[in-house]
């Protein structure tokens, strides 16, 4: 069928002869279109947020730290304390050499922060400069600590977020200022934005104070001892196959039962990070799986409605058809008309699923940075319309070949 200026005007004729009804059988395209935009772009944000609830944490990485023993070992009653120290990082260093990096951790009870008039709740941690190859920082000002600082016990400190915020309401660079924490001045040299709550030791996401690992061992007057260790495997290696061995190095040293699982903790983030791939995996054929049967019922929905006006229109039909128009004519006149309305209600979905999901990033945006983005991709919008088309052409293929099959004779008769 020739496509030209009358015959848009036709099948717009068409379209609202009867408003209400379009309108209703469009509106169930049109909520199909935004219900899989808007789920695909909510369970975006969903992924990304939990993505950033572990943001930087390397995906080969473990954690260990020592727990009351659940098992009596060598003489030694079961519930005993115990602690790790500094030498259980070279153990590992000799015993695991598919281990790359190694650092220890220590944490305190916390303490508050002050700066002038303000203060903030804070929770304290004394790492090295290699946790940043664990827990990769997201420094808005200044650096992290480094060699130097380890080396000559600076009192220095990297503030994240919340407690930057808390001390610094009015923004700026704070690095250079001294913040004092239990009676100790500590000089800032950075600020890390990265609040991963996945993965947070040692007190609430965005409220650390990061301490060079021995200015706190002397400040605590901890010693040698520390409270956790953290490790990245070499590339490769998957950490679940040497979890065993990192246990049984550290438990053996401090007489704890090698297979206690509960008094030498090891926290392999491997596990952790493949249930999230699961979930998602899961969540994205439910997303998909909704959102297509939505638009699947939208679009029975129109073939309903379009085998009733075609059965309305019997007489014209049977006029054209007793007057030259041929059955591809037909078929091309009702296959646009469903077409027309299956794309206008489908593209009004899309913009309409785009503007909310656009207001959704709004007002998650924070200092000038958007923290969770919940717009789909443009080649998924391209793709829900290609559908949108798909479904419009076989929503009228029943009509169409119900128009076909009516005679002249037929819809006179029917008259």
């Amino acid at each position: 069928m020739r496509i030209d200026l009358d015959t848009y005007r036709e099948i717009l004729d068409t379209l609202t002869r009867n408003k209400s009804r379009s309108f209703l059988t469009g509106f169930g395209v049109f909520w199909g279109v935004f219900m899989l935009i808007g789920l695909m772009g909510g369970g975006q944000a969903l992924k990304e947020g939990l993505e950033q609830n572990f943001a930087g944490f390397a995906t080969n990485s473990a954690m260990i730290w020592a727990q009351p023993t659940s098992k009596p070992y060598k003489g030694f009653r079961k519930g005993r304390y115990w602690s790790m120290d500094q030498k259980d990082v070279q153990r590992l260093r000799h015993a695991v050499p598919e281990l790359d990096v190694i650092t220890p951790l220590l944490f305190s009870n916390g303490g508050t922060a002050y700066y002038q008039e303000r203060k903030a709740e804070v929770g304290i941690n004394g790492a090295l400069p290699d946790y940043q190859r664990v827990n990769s920082p997201m420094m808005f000002y200044g650096r992290y600590i480094n060699d130097a600082d380890i080396r000559d016990h600076r009192k220095v400190c990297v503030i994240q977020k919340q407690t930057y915020k808390a001390l610094f309401p009015g923004g700026g660079d704070p690095c250079g200022k001294k913040i004092r924490i239990n009676g100790i001045y500590y000089q800032i040299v950075g600020v890390d934005y990265n609040t991963s709550e996945g993965m947070n030791f040692g007190g609430e996401a965005g409220t650390m104070v990061i301490l060079p690992l021995t200015m706190m061992q002397q400040a605590n007057n901890r010693g040698s001892s520390i409270d956790m260790i953290a490790v990245t495997g070499r590339p490769g290696v998957v950490m679940s196959k040497v979890s065993d061995r990192i246990r049984e190095t550290i438990a053996r040293a401090h007489y704890v039962d090698p297979t206690d699982e509960q008094g030498a903790m090891v926290f392999n983030t491997e596990v952790l990070f493949q249930m999230i791939d699961n979930l998602f995996k899961g969540v994205n054929f439910l997303v998909w799986l909704v959102g297509l049967g939505t638009l699947l019922a939208g679009a029975i929905g129109v073939s309903n409605i379009m085998m009733v006006t075609v059965r309305e229109r019997t007489t014209e039909i049977g006029i054209r058809r007793a007057i030259g128009a041929t059955p591809r004519m037909i078929l091309g006149q009702i296959i646009s008309e469903s077409i027309v309305l299956t794309l206008v209600a489908g593209m009004s979905g899309i913009l309409f699923g785009v503007l909310i999901l656009q207001m959704l990033e709004i007002g998650n945006t924070e200092d000038g940075i958007v923290q969770i983005h919940f717009q789909v991709g443009f080649w998924t919008a391209i793709f829900a319309a290609l559908m949108v088309s798909a479904m419009g052409v076989l929503a009228g293929l029943a009509p169409a070949a119900r128009a076909m099959s009516i005679k002249p004779v037929d819809a006179m008769r029917d008259e």
